[in-house]
């Protein structure tokens, strides 16, 4: 979905809101922990 199509459908919102919703999900998905089974 584009920033402009999240514009249209939710006009209370800026750009600027839209981008630091990504900023926190990017940083919340940064600190996250990937476990792998190796043993198949």
């Amino acid at each position: 979905m584009k920033v402009e199509e999240i514009l249209e459908d939710f006009p209370q919102l800026t750009n600027e809101d839209i981008l630091a919703a990504l900023a926190y999900a990017a940083d919340a998905e940064k600190n996250k922990l990937l476990l792998v089974n190796t043993a198949a």
